[in-house]
C-alpha cells in the first residue's frame, strides 16, 4: 500500500521551518501532499494561489510532493486523497500539547489515520509564519527565514 501523508497548514508564507519538516519526511512516505488550508476566520497576507505556487516551485524536482488546497476537516481531506498519515511539525512542548489534542480528535473521527509528529531542527524552533509576516511587513531581512525563491519574488 502506498504511504500517503497530508501535511496541512496555511503556509502564509511557507518558511524554512516548513521545508525542513517536508525535506526530512521525504524518505518516510511515498507521497507527501502539502495541504494549504483555507480558513475563513483568517485573512492571509498572501493569496492562496501564490502560496501554492511557491510550494510547487520549491518542490518542482520532487515528484512525490504534491500541493492541494482544502477547506474543512483535515480528516475528511485525508479520506478524499487516500492519506493514512497527517504530518505535523513540533517546535516546542506547547506545540505538542496543542497538536496532540487535535490528533486525538482526528483519531476519534477516523482511527485509521495516524498523526506523525516531527520535531523541527533546532535552528527553526522559534520560527513561525506569523513572525515572518511581521518581519516582511516592517521591511526586515527575512533571508534566514524563507526559501530563496520566495525571497527573490518578494524583492522584485
Amino acid at each position: 500500500m502506498k504511504r500517503i501523508c497530508l501535511f496541512p497548514g496555511t503556509f502564509d508564507p511557507i518558511t524554512l521551518g516548513h521545508t525542513d519538516i517536508i525535506d526530512r519526511s521525504l524518505d518516510l512516505f511515498d507521497e507527501i501532499v502539502v495541504g494549504v488550508g483555507v480558513n475563513s476566520a483568517k485573512t492571509p497576507m498572501f493569496p492562496l494561489e501564490q502560496r501554492m505556487e511557491w510550494i510547487r516551485e520549491i518542490y518542482s524536482d520532487r515528484p512525490k510532493v504534491k500541493v492541494i488546497s482544502y477547506e474543512g476537516l483535515t480528516v475528511k481531506t485525508c479520506k478524499e486523497i487516500g492519506a493514512q498519515f497527517i504530518l505535523r511539525g513540533i517546535r516546542s512542548i506547547g506545540d505538542f500539547e496543542y497538536e496532540k489534542a487535535i490528533a486525538d480528535v482526528n483519531r476519534m473521527m477516523d482511527e485509521n489515520i495516524e498523526t506523525i509528529f516531527l520535531s523541527c531542527s533546532p535552528r527553526y524552533s522559534t520560527l513561525a509564519s506569523s513572525l515572518v509576516r511581521d518581519v516582511l511587513r516592517y521591511g526586515g531581512d527575512a533571508s534566514q527565514l524563507l526559501p530563496a525563491n520566495i525571497l527573490r519574488q518578494l524583492r522584485s
